[in-house]
């Protein structure tokens, strides 16, 4: 584990608060002062839902093509007007991007994808007989296939009369009902992602060219994604009578620079499948509710009713350095085992470390993915993510460091300022960073978590602890310059002497973390698209007592506006807290975090499963028991998502049966291992 930034004050100061004990949660809350589910919330006249559709078939409906029953589908039409949901056509959507008419409430838009001759046969009856919109978006490689050849669907030989023809297409696009978009003439498979052989989305992932020993490159990905849009753009236009304005992304799997393309070629919408309400001021990032697995009534009527209220998140934060091994076959060995455990323990997300920390100083070295500044220890990020996400079916977020690496390029680090008046220095405690305040270090870590986007699929981004400021910091030139900028002179001891002045500068120092964190994030989005979700480790402190602030240069008020999520660090033993006052501890930081609006929904609160001791004393693991009644004590007191760190799927740590209760975001009887 990392070194932490804690003075002697902050470790008494904590112990200090958690002798303290915490007020009980209220028993009773009045109706109206409950808060209210999304559920259960009015529908904005901006938001729709969307649903996914493929396939529709009479018996024995197919999960190769995510086929639905005809009667499951009539009894869905069914329960959409029955329960007042609008289905809406592309263009009223539109028009309420453009403020012409805002959508009715409960707008729902029919979505189908592939290009099924069941679209023809069994949902355009359907259509014409409600008088409902839908958007069809069809594979042109498998409509131009000749009858009398078979449809090569993703690698798996399919019967061509599965699909429509392109004159179908013609008559159902002018009869003012659906409205024909894309979802590539060519780009619905997959190929070699990485040079482990991962078979990836074409149309999101650069291409690992095996013979050559290399990834794609931005120039040679853009060229031939924007030959695939054009060509599918052209077959619509032909046969529709007018160009797609709609992209439907395969497999939902997005790509930043893909998104680029299909602005300068004009598509003024895309969609993906990822869970959530839709807005028309988000065009071009529209989830979608897959429909699969043929769902009866009640449990397609629970995905549409439940609308974006956040599920429960479990997290558990992996540590890569633990499957990394220099010989190539043991190092496959560890990764099985990890995507194996992750499968078994079933959390909703995995923060996966995408930098190597072997000496755990929290210097970071060199990284698990090709980039243009630190060595690559290993390429070894994009192929464990996508295991992870494919096989374990998990969310899986890149955690990466903000400012401490070891870069031997001209950069100006994080200087202490000293009040005896001698000159300024590194820090003796805590991590060694580059200033946040050097534009030097913005293009160094904004090239990382580029290249970071560029070289792996995954779902959002964690920002390490090591993005700090202490009362101390940063004394920089690159730091004093932008203090003066900002009108508070060069001058440190005279901006500490002023209460006024300190207290304007603690919050200027938060906000530029903030600001250099949202700046990478864009980075990643360049590559990945507009979905990466984010999220920022947080220490507890910060989030007990608002004026300590000052030693991190952390507010919980700015994470929650800015993340998706905060991940507080709720660990007892690295704040000192004796295991007997541990829960009182955990009571008073959820209390907290509950105390500010959207707190406990935008929250994680990550325990751990080890303890450092520090001054130079071995970590050891923690007892399973002790971590799992942390878990549960957070969910007891209001805690909606947990997690912990880090997990040592080698030797069992925590133990499966023992903390997997906590963890999973199902219910498993517990076994004995």
């Amino acid at each position: 584990m990392s070194t932490r930034i804690l003075t002697l004050l902050i470790v008494a100061f904590s112990a200090l608060l958690s002798a303290c004990s915490a007020s009980p949660p209220a028993l009773y809350v009045p109706p109206e002062q409950r808060r209210l589910e999304q559920q259960e919330q009015p529908w904005r006249n901006d938001e729709l839902l969307i649903i996914a559709y493929h396939d529709v078939e009479d018996h024995d409906p197919n999960q190769a093509y995510l086929s639905v029953s005809t009667e499951h589908l009539r009894q869905q039409f069914s329960w959409l007007q029955e329960n007042n949901y609008v289905p809406v056509s592309v263009e009223q959507i539109m028009r309420a991007r453009q403020g012409v008419e805002p959508l009715p409430e409960k707008a729902v838009l029919l979505s189908f994808d592939d290009g099924y001759q069941s679209f023809y046969t069994r949902v355009f009856p359907l259509l014409k007989a409600y008088h409902w919109p839908a958007l069809l978006a069809p594979v042109g490689k498998w409509l131009d296939t000749p009858d009398n050849e078979k449809v090569d669907f993703g690698g798996l030989p399919t019967e061509r009369s599965r699909f429509l023809h392109w004159a179908q297409i013609d008559e159902m696009a002018n009869s003012g009902l659906v409205e024909i978009g894309a979802h590539t003439q060519n780009m619905h498979y997959g190929a070699i992602a990485n040079p482990q052989g991962n078979i990836q989305p074409v149309a999101a992932a650069h291409r690992y060219l095996t013979d050559q020993k290399r990834y794609e490159t931005d120039a040679e990905y853009t060229a031939r994604f924007r030959e695939d849009v054009r060509a599918i753009s052209a077959r619509v236009n032909q046969h529709a009578g007018k160009p797609p304005r709609v992209w439907v992304w395969p497999y939902g799997r997005i790509s930043g620079l893909g998104l680029q393309i299909l602005e300068q070629e004009g598509y003024q919408m895309a969609l993906t499948l990822t869970d959530g309400v839709a807005n028309v001021h988000d065009l071009m990032n529209m989830p979608r509710y897959l429909v699969d697995n043929d769902p009866d009534i009640s449990t397609f009527a629970g995905f549409i009713t439940a609308r974006e209220d956040r599920q429960a998140e479990r997290v558990v934060h992996v540590d890569l350095d633990y499957v990394y091994d220099p010989d190539p076959a043991q190092m496959e060995r560890n990764l099985s085992a990890l995507v194996q455990r992750i499968a078994d323990l079933k959390p909703r997300s995995v923060y996966l470390q995408a930098f190597a920390d072997p000496t755990g100083d929290g210097l970071v070295r060199s990284v698990y993915f090709p980039n243009r500044h630190l060595p690559m220890r290993a390429d070894l990020f994009n192929r464990t993510a996508w295991q992870l996400s494919s096989r374990a079916h998990v969310n899986v977020f890149a955690w990466m460091p903000v400012l401490a690496i070891d870069t031997s390029e001209p950069a100006q680090h994080v200087l202490q300022w000293h009040a005896d008046g001698s000159p300024p220095s590194l820090p003796t405690q805590g991590y060694r960073r580059l200033s946040p305040f050097d534009p030097r270090t913005r293009q160094i870590m904004g090239d990382l978590y580029e290249d970071l986007g560029r070289s792996a699929i995954f779902f959002g981004v964690v920002f390490h602890d090591d993005a700090t400021l202490t009362d101390f910091e940063d004394a920089s030139p690159a730091a004093l310059d932008a203090y003066e900028k900002a009108g508070f002179g060069r001058d440190i001891g005279t901006i500490r002497a002023n209460p006024e002045q300190f207290e304007r500068w603690t919050r200027f120092k938060s906000q530029a973390l903030i600001d250099l964190t949202q700046e990478l994030a864009d980075r990643v989005r360049k590559q990945r698209g507009p979905q990466i979700s984010t999220a920022r480790n947080m220490y507890a402190l910060p989030v007990l007592q608002a004026q300590s602030e000052q030693w991190f240069a952390q507010n919980l008020n700015d994470f929650l506006q800015a993340y998706d999520w905060t991940a507080v660090m709720a660990m007892p033993r690295m704040e000192d807290i004796h295991d007997q006052h541990a829960v009182t501890w955990l009571n008073e930081l959820v209390d907290k975090v509950a105390s500010h609006p959207e707190g406990l929904r935008r929250t994680v609160f990550e325990v751990q499963s080890v303890d450092w001791p520090g001054q130079g004393q071995p970590s050891r693991p923690l007892d399973s028991h002790l971590v799992a009644g942390w878990l549960n004590a957070l969910t007891a007191r209001g805690a909606r998502h947990v997690g912990y760190y880090p997990d040592d799927f080698v030797n069992n740590q925590p133990k499966m049966n023992v903390i997997r209760p906590e963890i999973t975001i199902e219910w498993y009887p517990t076994k004995n291992d």
